[in-house]
């Protein structure tokens, strides 16, 4: 891959930490919070925090439809959580004014695991992530309800998808960046080197 960088969106979030886990996973990273920084970069990840002020910064900043229309383009994007609910293309429970960058296929359902005191971590296997399980970490998670015949899930609990793939993005309803294991945002690398 050339040092064209993958960037994370910087409105809010977690976003140091997937800064450190796309290094960690061989990347060159940068935090975006302005459409001429999405401009330059090779793939985005839209990191967990709130899905509701991440859209209405998202349109604040006048990010969301240089967003949708990167998506639509083919840019590789993951989410993580909030991340996840930002490229469903439908919300089964939005918050009034909540809106998505959408590409994937799929309907979520918001903090479906339940409050953040019932905040979990589950070892799941994941489709096409090899070396043993991935720790889950779960806080206030969203679950996929259903997906349209494009989508592949990667890993389930109870029937309810947790990590999608659907071509060039991906999401996982759990935080990766919070368990100091690189595979998932591997995978994602690998993805937007294939792509370029």
């Amino acid at each position: 891959m050339s040092n064209t960088p993958i960037g994370v969106l910087a409105l809010q979030g977690d976003v140091r930490e997937h800064l450190a886990a796309l290094e960690g996973a061989g990347a060159t990273a940068c935090a975006v919070r302005r459409p001429e920084e999405l401009a330059a970069v090779a793939g985005l990840v839209i990191p967990g925090g709130e899905s509701t002020t991440i859209s209405k910064l998202a349109g604040i900043f006048g990010l969301l439809e240089p967003l949708r229309e990167r998506v639509r383009a083919g840019m590789p994007a993951y989410g993580s959580c909030a991340g996840m609910i930002m490229l469903a293309d439908k919300i089964l429970d939005p918050r009034s004014g909540q809106e998505t960058v959408g590409g994937i296929d799929m309907i979520v359902r918001r903090n479906a695991f339940g409050r953040q005191n019932e905040s979990f971590e589950a070892a799941l296997e994941v489709r096409g992530i090899e070396g043993g399980p991935v720790q889950g970490v779960f806080i206030r998670a969203p679950w996929v309800e259903s997906t349209g015949a494009r989508v592949e899930t990667l890993a389930a609990i109870d029937g309810h998808p947790v990590a999608v793939r659907q071509g060039n993005l991906l999401a996982t309803s759990f935080h990766p960046e919070l368990t100091g294991d690189h595979r998932v945002h591997e995978l994602f690398t690998a993805m937007v080197r294939a792509e370029r």
